[in-house]
């Protein structure tokens, strides 16, 4: 049902340049600023009346080109502009997006917020009819959750208790915010080039299955406005250059090997010497990988590289100081009870802090100023010395933390969520790496046991958080060696690192001095976000492997269709 469209005042074009213009000129930000004004100060008369009301709209300019193999497989030039709306009826104790459960669970999702596309042109009148009709199609959708939210009978209780005393959503104080909008540098017709010669090397060997080249770069303009009166407009430019490889060992396995650098220039990215030095090492690598022995399950020993304590982190600790997390039911709110005490060793400390735009010389894609709430982002102690401190948090309040710490994010279209940012992970009581493998030694000679394992690069990971299944992890290395007692180093491939998370935080015995870092972008309940993570090498007493899943495909039962000379007999041996 759409009410009688009306007659708007705002000048009926803005033009292009208003994409150049500072915020005062903005034009868009002008007429999302008195579309909002306008919709909630006439709904305010409603009979059921908002409390908030929010607009996010995000420009994305993306360019991108992918070769495989030294060949172009894909290039595209895209814009999008999408519009995510949080309208919220009732008050701050009880509102529209309760958690129900039940046979209304089905009302629940994407509560209070939703993702609508508007036009692309800056055209003022077309812009405020899309904001109008979204904020009336979200408002009576709003009404009706809230109807449902109140008759359920279910309100959300916490440990068999009534209902949190905290509410539904959180104040904050109103921000007022811009940035210039960046320029989008990226040359499409160079890059090809770029991408088809950086691939090619991989198409000399037969056995490569896999060797592909991503460059993109591109410009996310996000605008939001809000009832409480925060004005901000934040332009991220993002450039990203990735290398995927992988090759297939002779009894099926496939064995993948990634690099990937991001930077916010185009200058951050780096040079075609780098780039084509690190292609020979990954073809080197992969080589060595396909001949490496199966390892066998094992428990024992091992030290984690920094780069791959860093994602074992993210996957492990990471997740579980989402706040959010703590008012499902099903979770295991791991630490929910640990506020003050001991989880990690003494020497350990982490912090989040998405204001940090570098370590050293290496950007943090996770950086920003301000979250997808409007909250301005801070740093925030989550362990001083072994010691729980707190969670992340967004607006929507936890038991013992009421307010948001500006840590509350989404991909567009997603439901706002407290999640990581720039996880960074500092030791008091730090070591050379070479000493690090010394105190490995130390502990396999006391184990008994004839080497410890060095997790030298990590893909990714999972990791389970909820109660109705085991709390543990899996974490899917790339690169392991087997170092023996007499300091003697082996590829060997085929593993996963797995285990449950306490556990693990606990034989963590020793850290060296070369802190790793770790950029991706990180899938979860909101979306998919950038995040980075920072951690030391560790030695761990004790972890667990077990053997990977084998891929039951064959090799190719047709000859190569091309002759690739003796590089390939080389890369088969």
């Amino acid at each position: 049902m759409r009410v009688c469209r009306v007659v708007l005042t705002f000048s009926l074009l803005m033009g292009l340049a208003a994409f150049g213009q500072e915020p005062a000129q903005d034009g868009v930000l002008k007429v999302m600023q008195a579309e909002l004004t306008r919709s909630y100060d006439a709904l305010k008369k409603a009979p059921v009346a908002p409390y908030f009301l929010s607009y996010q709209l995000t420009d994305n300019r993306a360019i991108s080109v992918e070769s495989e193999l030294g060949a172009l497989m894909g290039s595209s030039d895209r814009t999008t502009r999408l519009l995510d709306l949080d309208l919220r009826v009732g008050d701050y104790k009880l509102d529209n997006t309760h958690k129900l459960g039940g046979r209304n669970e089905f009302l629940q999702r994407g509560f209070g917020e939703a993702t609508a596309t508007v036009p692309l042109e800056n055209d003022s009148e077309g812009l405020a009819i899309a904001l109008w009709l979204e904020t009336d199609h979200q408002y009576k959708d709003a009404v009706q959750r809230y109807e449902a939210v109140k008759t359920s009978g279910n309100l959300r209780k916490t440990d068999g208790t009534e209902k949190k005393d905290e509410g539904d959503f959180s104040k904050a104080p109103s921000e007022n915010y811009s940035e210039p909008i960046s320029e989008l540098k990226f040359d499409r017709a160079a890059w090809e080039q770029k991408v088809r010669s950086y691939s090619h090397p991989f198409a000399n060997y037969s056995d490569m299955i896999d060797g592909s080249v991503t460059a993109s770069g591109e410009i996310e303009t996000r605008r939001y406005v809000n009832s409480d009166g925060s004005l901000i407009r934040i332009s991220s430019p993002f450039y990203r250059l990735m290398i995927s490889a992988s090759i297939r060992a002779t009894d099926g396995e496939v064995l993948p090997l990634h690099r990937d650098w991001m930077s916010f220039t185009p200058e951050g990215l780096p040079s075609d010497a780098e780039v084509n030095k690190t292609v020979t090492d990954m073809i080197a690598i992969l080589t060595a990988l396909r001949k490496a022995p199966v390892e066998e399950p094992y428990t024992g020993p091992a030290i984690l590289s920094g780069r791959a304590a860093a994602v074992f982190f993210h996957e492990i600790f990471g997740h579980r100081i989402e706040g959010d997390r703590l008012n499902n039911d099903e979770d295991a709110q791991t630490f929910k009870k640990r506020i003050n005490q001991s989880v990690l060793p003494p020497f350990l400390s982490v912090y989040s802090d998405p204001t940090l735009k570098r370590i050293g010389s290496t950007e943090l894609v996770g950086y920003y100023p301000f979250d997808d709430e409007g909250v301005k982002a801070r740093r925030l102690t989550i362990v001083q010395n072994g010691i729980f401190k707190s969670f992340l948090t967004s607006r929507t309040p936890i038991t013992g933390f009421a307010e948001s710490n500006g840590h509350g994010r989404r991909q567009q279209g997603h439901k706002v969520e407290a999640r990581q940012a720039n996880l960074v992970v500092e030791s008091s009581k730090t070591v050379t790496r070479e000493e690090l493998k010394k105190k490995l030694i130390v502990e396999v000679k006391a184990a008994k046991k004839p080497y410890g394992l060095l997790f030298d690069d990590i893909q990714g990971g999972f990791t389970f958080t909820q109660r109705t299944i085991p709390n543990a992890f899996n974490i899917n290395p790339t690169v392991v060696y087997r170092i023996y007692t007499d300091g003697r180093e082996e590829m060997v491939r085929g593993l996963d690192l797995i285990g449950t998370p306490l556990i693990a935080f606990s034989k963590i015995s020793a850290t060296d001095d070369q802190p790793g870092i770790f950029n991706g972008v990180c899938g979860a309940e909101s979306g998919w976000v950038p995040v980075s993570a920072s951690a030391p090498g560790m030695l761990i007493d004790q972890i667990e492997v077990q053997r990977k899943e084998k891929s039951q495909e064959r090799l190719p039962i047709l000859p190569d269709p091309t002759s690739r000379g003796p590089e390939t007999k080389a890369a088969g041996n």
